[in-house]
């Protein structure tokens, strides 16, 4: 898929990998809040959110190249 496919099921819910990043990142997905060290969250502006295979989350800006490639699939996450 390419980035322009993928994009409408990220804004629905959906989680999104390339296949060409070789594993490490296991998906992308939309966020539209943050929370505070009390446990209560905030709406902010939508922001896409990675997922990586240590555990570890990052906010995620796509490069020319992501939004060029035709290796985008949607996942499924347990």
């Amino acid at each position: 898929m390419t980035f322009e496919e993928v994009l409408p099921h990220i804004k629905n819910g959906a989680k999104a990998v390339r296949e060409g990043w070789g594993g490490f990142e296991l998906y992308i997905e939309i966020r539209d809040e943050i929370g505070t060290s009390d446990g209560t969250f905030l709406q902010v502006t939508p922001y896409f959110l990675i997922k990586t295979s240590d555990e570890g989350y990052s906010m995620f800006s796509p490069t020319p190249c992501d939004v060029l490639a035709e290796d985008w699939k949607i996942v499924s996450v347990d």
